[in-house]
């Protein structure tokens, strides 16, 4: 290791700033572009000792946890960067991603969330000599940074850690880590323990403690330990019943705007299909004025979007298809009598199913992507297809992180 003074010239796609070195590109946190700072160099990751000359636009960070100052519980890199340079570089992260394929596109403003919006979260638990350890992964390690508040969850999360931590210290049986998903729902917390094993005599103490603390279900691993109400979430007025530690937006947010773009562009044709639907945000929501099939490999997912279409009156039919799209991608031929489709894939994109529905009939498509660079690759087969992009609108569901959404609209 050795001591450097270096000029950041700009910010990475993960949020690191960058310096250029003799010997390359070298990543700092926690700096922002034209800043001078000292860092002690280890390979090509600096760690930052001190900031010599300041940007104009640095600020102080309004978490503690935040920064080689605190304690890096590993979940915001952008806290000390003022609001409308952040906003423009989250933004910028898309118009890259689509540049970088050739795809010219008139990207719109960064659509922003609460900060307080975030309903969902992944904590780890380790029991140590001497305490409980509960919080967040620093990032890229394993330490666990305990944490007793953190101002990006909601409310009914936030005020709830004290009891999440008594839940966890009762839970852990040796000094491996385990997770604790928590979902805020209409009905109160659903917590799910991902752990090995758990003796029959802590199962039923937990079961206890889960209905003295308020917990709308406990689950452990994929079994139910106890339900005192369903928890529930609303999807444009519909209310879903979401299985155990299944995905859901982490924003009701970032959710609603979603849905919002999609049911502009899609809302009003005679049936749309939706691909890797999950528990329905966008078929409930489509389904208002127009028949919906919602094809998705997750089994429980799909169930309590069936269950939902099944008990809400005025929806136009919804019919449910389970399907690993990735294997198998709903073929051109299949999107007969379709006249839109709405895709939401995982991080690794949708490339397979984009390549079909760039042969398929169909004149509208909303893409929305957790990932700028597949969302584009994903785009630029669709565009050579034959498929105009309209607009593309970026989503900031997850508050001073590299990460960001957006939602992709097209047509023929």
């Amino acid at each position: 290791m050795s001591t450097q003074t270096v000029q950041i010239t700009r910010l990475g796609a993960q949020g690191d700033g960058i310096a250029e070195t003799g010997a390359g590109p070298l990543y700092v946190p926690f700096v922002l572009p034209g800043e001078t700072v000292t860092v002690e160099v280890r390979k090509n990751r600096g760690r930052l000792i001190a900031v010599d000359q300041p940007s104009a636009v640095r600020v102080d960070p309004p978490c503690p946890y935040f920064g080689p100052g605190g304690s890096d519980c590993g979940g915001c890199a952008l806290q000390h960067m003022q609001h409308a340079e952040y906003e423009a570089w989250k933004r910028q992260l898309v118009v890259d991603a689509f540049a970088a394929r050739g795809i010219e596109a008139d990207i719109g403003a960064l659509v922003q969330c609460r900060s307080d919006a975030r309903r969902r979260a992944v904590f780890t638990a380790r029991k140590t000599q001497h305490e409980l350890v509960f919080g967040y992964h620093r990032a890229a390690t394993h330490r666990i940074v305990s944490v007793d508040h953190c101002m990006i969850l909601s409310p009914a999360i936030e005020k709830r850690l004290p009891v999440l931590r008594s839940l966890a210290e009762h839970l852990a049986t040796d000094t491996k880590p385990f997770q604790i998903s928590v979902l805020d729902t209409v009905s109160g917390l659903d917590v799910t323990i991902r752990q090995n094993r758990l003796p029959d005599r802590l199962r039923q103490s937990a079961i206890g403690l889960a209905m003295e603390i308020g917990l709308a279900r406990l689950s452990l691993n994929d079994e139910i330990l106890i339900e005192t109400q369903k928890p529930c979430l609303d999807f444009s007025g519909v209310l879903v019943f979401p299985p155990p530690d299944t995905f859901v937006q982490a924003s009701q947010d970032a959710q609603e705007a979603m849905t919002e773009l999609v049911a502009q562009h899609l809302g009003g044709l005679r049936k749309t299909m939706d691909l890797f639907s999950g528990c329905g945000p966008f078929a409930l929501q489509l389904a208002s004025d127009s028949a919906v099939h919602a094809v998705e490999s997750d089994g429980a997912a799909l169930s309590a979007l069936d269950h939902a279409a099944r008990h809400h009156p005025g929806l136009r039919p919804v019919s449910v298809e389970r399907r690993d799209l990735f294997r198998r991608p709903v073929r051109a031929e299949e999107f007969t009598g379709f006249d839109g489709a709405v895709f939401d894939p995982p991080r690794a994109g949708a490339q397979a199913q984009a390549t079909e529905l760039a042969r398929a009939s169909i004149k509208k498509i909303a893409a929305v992507s957790c990932n700028p660079a597949t969302l584009a690759r994903d785009l630029r087969i669709l565009i050579d297809g034959g498929f105009q992009l309209t607009s593309v609108t970026p989503i900031d569901q997850f508050l001073w992180t590299a990460h960001v959404e957006a939602v992709a609209l097209l047509e023929r």
